[in-house]
């Protein structure tokens, strides 16, 4: 990964938007809802306050509008702070 993340700054890949509901209707790519979980693939080193929760590789919860989107080879990424994320699954 050639993306370092400073700071609190935490890089994660979100996950797959679901195709099918539970009951098995497919989903058109217009209802999507964007996903709220996603696979951590880089961390900043943190701060003298705050010192880094989440580590490479855990899968977390973030918010609904949390981070900057962006796209580095053909891959979608967010950036955030460690504190946009809710909760490690």
């Amino acid at each position: 990964m050639n993306i370092k993340p400073l700071a609190d700054r935490v890089l994660v890949k979100p996950a797959a938007a679901e195709e099918k509901t539970v009951s098995g209707i497919i989903i058109p790519d217009s209802a999507k809802e964007k996903p709220l979980k996603g696979e951590v693939v880089a961390v900043g080193k943190g701060t003298k306050d705050e010192e880094m929760v989440v580590a490479v590789g855990n899968n977390v919860l973030y918010g609904k509008y949390a981070g900057t989107e962006l796209e580095w080879e053909g891959e979608k990424y967010l950036i955030m702070r460690q504190s946009d994320i809710l909760a490690i699954i």
